[in-house]
C-alpha cells in the first residue's frame, strides 16, 4: 500500500519537474538591447525581439544571445609609413552595432574580430596613401576615407557602422627628434632672415638718408651760384650805369680809369682802417701810382668843372 503511494508520488513529481522544464523551454523573456536567434532542428527558424515570447520545446533552441546596442572597437597603437616614408604612431576606434542578427551570426565567424582587423588593415592603406602632413593634419579626412571603406563590408555581415574617431596620431620617437630639430633650424633660419632684412632696410635708409642730403646740398650749392651770379650781373650792371653817367660828364678822358682809380683808393682806405691789417703791401711803383691817379682825377675833376 505505502510502495504504491510512494510510486505515485514519485511519478506526479517526475510529471511535475517535466511539466516546469517544458514550460522554460517553451516561455523565453528577452531583455532589452538583446536580439536571440532561435534554430529549430539545427536550421535557422527565427530571431527573439525584446519581450516574452513562446518556442516549442525539443524542436526550438536558442542559439545566440546578441548585443544590439551599440558596440565598441578599440584598435591598438600602431606605427604605419606614410606615402613619403614617414613611421606614424595611431590608435583609432570604432562604433557600430548589428542591424541584422542572422547575417551577423551566420555570414561570418567573430564578427568583432573581423571588424578590429577590417578596420586596422583600412588604416593602414588610408595613411600609406597619405603624407606625414596630411595624415598629421587631416583626421577628418581619415574618418572619412575608413568609413567610405569598411561601411560595406560590415553592411555585408550585417553591421552598421555609426562612427570612426583617430584617437590620437603622432610622428615616432626618431621622426619627432628630426621634426624638432628640423623646426629650430627654420626658427634660426628665419631670424638671420630678418635680420638681414632689417639691416639691408637699414642701409636702404642710410643710403636714402645720403642721397636727399647730397640733393640739398647740391640745391642749396646751386642756389648760391645764381645768387652770386645774380649779384654779379647786378654789381656788373652798377658799374656799367656809373660809367655811363661818368661818362655823359666827361668830355674828355675814359670813365673806366676813373672808377679803377676810385676803387684802388677805396681799398687802400679800407686795408688801412683794419683792426686785423698787419702788413700793407704798397706797389714798387707808388710814385707813378699816385701821379697817375692823381693826374687823372685832376684832369676829370677838370672836365667836370
Amino acid at each position: 500500500m505505502h510502495t504504491s503511494i510512494d510510486l505515485s508520488l514519485s511519478f506526479f513529481i517526475i510529471l511535475l519537474l517535466a511539466g516546469a522544464y517544458l514550460l522554460y523551454q517553451m516561455v523565453r523573456i528577452v531583455p532589452q538591447g538583446e536580439e536571440w536567434i532561435v534554430e529549430r532542428l539545427g536550421k535557422f527558424h527565427t530571431v527573439l525581439k525584446p519581450g516574452l515570447n513562446f518556442l516549442i520545446p525539443v524542436l526550438d533552441n536558442v542559439q545566440s544571445r546578441l548585443n544590439t546596442k551599440e558596440l565598441i572597437q578599440q584598435m591598438k597603437a600602431q606605427e604605419v609609413i606614410t606615402k613619403d616614408n614617414a613611421v606614424v604612431i595611431i590608435s583609432a576606434v570604432v562604433f557600430f552595432k548589428i542591424s541584422d542578427p542572422q547575417k551577423a551570426l551566420y555570414s561570418i565567424d567573430n564578427f568583432e574580430l573581423a571588424v578590429a582587423n577590417m578596420a586596422s588593415t583600412t588604416l593602414r592603406s588610408v595613411i600609406g596613401n597619405t603624407t606625414l602632413d596630411e595624415s598629421l593634419s587631416g583626421r577628418e579626412r581619415i574618418k572619412t576615407a575608413i568609413s567610405e571603406k569598411i561601411g560595406d563590408h560590415l553592411a555585408q555581415w550585417g553591421l552598421t557602422l555609426t562612427a570612426v574617431e583617430v584617437q590620437d596620431i603622432k610622428p615616432s620617437d626618431k621622426l619627432q627628434d628630426a621634426m624638432e630639430k628640423q623646426a629650430a633650424a627654420e626658427r634660426e633660419k628665419k631670424a638671420l632672415i630678418m635680420k638681414a632684412e632689417g639691416e639691408k632696410q637699414a642701409a636702404i635708409t642710410k643710403a636714402e638718408g645720403l642721397k636727399e642730403s647730397m640733393v640739398l646740398e647740391a640745391e642749396g650749392r646751386l642756389l648760391a651760384s645764381r645768387k652770386e651770379a645774380e649779384a654779379k650781373v647786378a654789381l656788373a650792371n652798377g658799374d656799367r650805369a656809373s660809367m655811363e653817367l661818368i661818362a655823359s660828364q666827361l668830355k674828355h678822358g675814359d670813365a673806366s680809369s676813373y672808377l679803377l682809380a676810385q676803387r684802388y683808393i677805396d681799398s687802400v682806405s679800407s686795408l688801412a682802417h683794419s683792426s686785423n691789417s698787419k702788413v700793407v703791401f704798397v706797389p714798387a711803383d707808388l710814385k707813378h701810382s699816385v701821379e697817375g691817379i692823381a693826374g687823372g682825377l685832376g684832369s676829370i675833376f677838370t672836365e667836370v668843372k
